[in-house]
């Protein structure tokens, strides 16, 4: 058992889980991203679902939740259960019906079923980006690369089309925006420049991208600010971050979705040209904003 005293809130138990990370053995730590990572659907997970996930005993799930000062993990999983129980039983009834999909052997899915599961997963997603949108830490995104004097734009594999595209956007501005591709194999070459006064936005997703980590230690050894968008406050990235912005993905079929961070991310476009008092739809010499 622990001595903490078992906290009422979701975002105080979040925040305590966060800052005591670090302390806890591998097993925990699993358990712990589970739960950062999955908030809004903790309420009515079973101890033996979220041991499968996490690859860990159910007793492990057990002691987390003592760990945090919890008799049990009825207990701590009532906190997400008052939080949640209203606002996400509508993504429930999602999960509960693709896992009946995947898990019925007499279903036979047509191409257009596939479409409309995936569909709603990602909606689910967005529906989860809405309700979760961190206010302070997005207005503080905006003011950071409204004051850059160079954005550069880390993302690779998944990440990449989200990076692909948000270097699009900003060259919309009179931001000087800078893709680091690595063509060539020359990560290192292009963030050499990075400097005081810049910006890193880095994108990157679990299992985290080696050559994403790196680049934003240049820049944090360089004395670059960084936004960072990622899954989780305990993803290692996060504790670079200037900024930090995080977005889970819908999914079905095992799949997950580039639809809420790309949304995230015109959102943090059009903020920004909001605050730069830029029209997006103002033809400029580049060809012009075409969504």
């Amino acid at each position: 058992m622990s001595d903490l005293e078992p906290l009422a809130t979701v975002e105080e138990l979040i925040k305590q889980i966060t800052e005591t990370y670090d302390e806890l053995p591998r097993q925990l730590k699993s358990v712990a991203k589970y739960v950062e990572q999955n908030r809004a659907s903790l309420m009515v997970d079973r101890t033996s679902d979220i041991a499968t996930r996490c690859d860990v005993h159910p007793s492990a799930v057990v002691r987390f939740a003592q760990r945090f000062g919890f008799s049990g993990f009825s207990d701590f999983q009532q906190v997400f259960k008052e939080a949640y129980t209203e606002q996400t039983s509508p993504n429930r009834n999602y999960q509960q019906r693709i896992r009946k999909l995947i898990t019925d052997k007499q279903s036979s899915l047509s191409s257009a079923d596939v479409a409309r599961e995936f569909i709603a997963g990602s909606r689910a997603g967005i529906d989860e980006l809405h309700a979760g949108l961190d206010d302070a830490q997005f207005d503080a995104a905006v003011d950071m690369l409204r004051r850059a004097e160079n954005i550069y734009v880390i993302g690779v594999r998944r990440s990449f089309p989200v990076a692909s595209y948000i270097v699009y956007a900003l060259q919309h501005t009179a931001k000087r925006v800078h893709l680091i591709n690595g063509i060539g194999g020359m990560y290192r070459e292009q963030i050499r420049s990075v400097t005081k006064g810049d910006v890193m936005i880095a994108i990157s997703f679990a299992p985290y991208g080696k050559e994403t980590q790196h680049c934003l230690r240049v820049a944090r050894q360089h004395e670059a600010r960084s936004l960072v968008i990622t899954d989780t406050k305990l993803s290692p990235l996060a504790r670079s971050a200037d900024a930090l912005l995080t977005v889970k993905e819908g999914s079905a079929f095992a799949f997950r979705s580039l639809t809420s961070t790309i949304c995230l991310c015109q959102a943090l476009f059009i903020a920004l040209a909001y605050k730069m008092e830029l029209d997006p739809d103002e033809t400029k010499e580049t060809g012009g904003y075409d969504d």
